[in-house]
Formats: C-alpha cells, structure tokens, sequence
C-alpha cells in the first residue's frame, strides 16, 4: 500500500507485526550515489518524519533503518519500530524469529493516516 507518493519519493507499507515503512528513490536506481542531491534530501527528510512520528505514536523500544536492496536493487530505505517483545527482538525482521510476539499497539492506520497529512 503506498500512502504517500511525490516525484521524488513514495512510501509503501511492508505488511508485518510491527510499523514497516519503505521509502523508495521514484526513479529506478540501484545506488544511492545514483540519486540527485534532491532526491537525497528528500528521501532523508521523509525518513526523518517517520522516525519521529514513529517514536511519538508507537514509543518503540528501537528504530531501525535499513537500506539493503539485494532482492530488489532499487534506491530504498526501511523503516521499522522495533519493540523487545515482537517476535524477532533483538534479530532484524528478515531473520530468524525468537518468539511469538506480545504487542499491544496503537492503531496502524491511524497512524499511516496522520503521517499522509505530514508529506
């Protein structure tokens, strides 16, 4: 799902347990060294709004950002609130799990709903 979308950037939602942004680079580049100075200003103004609306709505117990891109080699970045109770703390997402989770958190909508009025 993609709640936020400019020339530069968008934001898509990674389906999970825990808050998972991706901020994708608009234009199909595999490196960031690829990206304009625009478009690295703004993919790093996005993710500093997620981050912060992250903390202030969820109080993660972490943030992780991540920028990968193996199995898809396009400009993105992750963002993830981490919490020592969902099911993969302390390992990252994509690893192995520890647990099954206990997370009681606030409405994921909500939330992508309040970050759209931000960009």
């Amino acid at each position: 799902m993609i709640i936020s979308s400019n020339k530069l950037v968008r934001v898509e939602v990674e389906e999970a347990e825990i808050p998972w942004l991706k901020v994708f680079c608009q234009r199909e580049v595999k490196e960031l060294f690829q990206c304009s100075i625009e478009e690295k200003t703004e993919i790093f103004r996005v993710i500093d709004i997620i981050e912060r609306q992250m903390d202030a709505y969820f109080s993660p117990d972490k943030i992780n950002i991540a920028s990968f891109g193996n199995m898809l080699p396009q400009v993105h970045w992750h963002v993830m609130a981490r919490f020592e109770s969902d099911s993969y703390f302390p390992q990252p997402m994509w690893g192995e799990k520890q647990r099954e989770a206990l997370l009681n958190l606030p409405n994921f909508d909500v939330f992508y709903q309040n970050l759209r009025e931000l960009f």
